[in-house]
């Protein structure tokens, strides 16, 4: 389940692509089995989801074409002090990571750092409603170890990105048949383990997930502009 469009950035052969917060991987699979050859790096806090992540590697056959120009580096580390020399990486991409850290100025910072110029940016927050639902409905849900710990006014983001000497050009949705799953969990949070309603629509959204039926997909398509789970930005680098 991919929140950021890779088509939207733009690749080109050979380019390196930093996911930073890669968690699991998604994002970074994504751009390793692409049809665009590039060397594809994720960082993570957690070296326990950068070693799922690395596994995850050698569960699918090799990626079509051939390339000497695809690769994976996978690393354990923080945002705040990225291990990468300046103008390191053509694209950097940062999915549902921003809402976690303290300071995501100091991470905005070291992006723009690692991030060579004319690069694009992508970086994806939880929407500000449907968040504000979730910590209206569960205070455990706010207080989660590792969890959110501010919600983003969409426009506040771009703010906070552009002074930073970037310009966005492309802003969606994604995800909108997540959000009222996102709602039952915290409305039944102390239960949702056991929550009948819970497990049906995490079922309803593992067999879309899979199906990918063109009912859903038009469901979520429409839904997005009024529901979707998440907020996408595109940036580029300017100065």
């Amino acid at each position: 389940m991919q929140t950021i469009q890779i088509d939207s950035l733009a690749l080109e052969p050979g380019m390196r692509v930093l996911d930073l917060g890669c968690g699991q991987g998604r994002h970074l699979h994504g751009l390793y089995w692409n049809e665009t050859p590039v060397t594809a790096v994720g960082l993570d806090l957690s070296y326990e989801d950068v070693c799922i992540a690395l596994d995850k590697f050698f569960e699918l056959p090799p990626p079509e074409p051939a390339s000497d120009q695809r690769g994976a580096v996978l690393t354990a580390g923080t945002g705040e002090h990225l291990p990468f020399p300046d103008n390191t990486f053509d694209r950097v991409i940062c999915s549902e990571v921003l809402e976690h850290v303290p300071d995501p100025e100091r991470f905005l910072t070291e992006i723009r750092r690692v991030l060579k110029p004319d690069g694009i940016f992508a970086a994806s927050v939880p929407r500000y409603w449907p968040e504000t639902i979730c910590w209206w409905l569960s205070f455990g849900y706010q207080n989660s170890p590792g969890g959110h710990v501010r919600i983003f006014k969409p426009h506040a983001l771009r703010h906070d990105v552009e002074k930073q000497g970037f310009r966005r050009f492309r802003r969606h949705w994604a995800h909108a048949l997540h959000s009222p799953y996102w709602w039952l969990r915290c409305a039944f949070w102390e239960t949702q383990e056991e929550n009948r309603l819970v497990a049906l629509y995490r079922r309803f959204l593992e067999w879309d997930l899979i199906k990918r039926p063109w009912l859903t997909r038009a469901m979520e398509w429409l839904l997005d502009p009024v529901m979707g789970k998440s907020v996408v930005m595109y940036f580029r680098k300017t100065s």
